[in-house]
């Protein structure tokens, strides 16, 4: 049976096959969201993973081990920065969660704990 469950709980608390990132193109560490994981995942040995695939553009998802974290995989998910809603910025979206369960699937994980992706200081509008 599938579930969806809402939780309000720290990303980097969550028990699943992977958790996602709210990352950047460049998949360096940044804020919120990100800092946690990588500051719980180790900041060392993510960092070096992600330098190692050097690049995610906007819609796409990459993965790495999770490290530290009581999860399997990280899933770093790059969702659009809102500028008016006229920029495909729906549709990036969509390519991102999209990416990322795509990414989980084919990784073998069963459960995935998702942020609000592009929610923080990519300022896509929570509604």
């Amino acid at each position: 049976m599938n579930t969806i469950e809402i939780r309000k709980i720290s990303i980097v608390d969550l028990n699943t096959d992977a958790i996602v990132n709210a990352a950047n193109e460049g998949l360096l560490a940044g804020g919120g969201v990100c800092a946690a994981i990588i500051k719980a995942a180790g900041y060392d040995d993510l960092q070096a993973a992600c330098n190692k695939i050097g690049y995610c553009p906007t819609g796409s998802a990459a993965i790495t081990p999770a490290f530290n974290l009581n999860t399997k995989y990280i899933i770093h998910a790059v969702g659009p920065q809102w500028i008016d809603g006229n920029h495909n910025e729906p549709k990036l979206l969509y390519s991102t969660y999209k990416s990322s369960l795509e990414l989980a699937m084919k990784n073998g994980c069963h459960s995935i704990g998702f942020p609000l992706i592009s929610a923080g200081i990519f300022n896509y509008p929570i509604e």
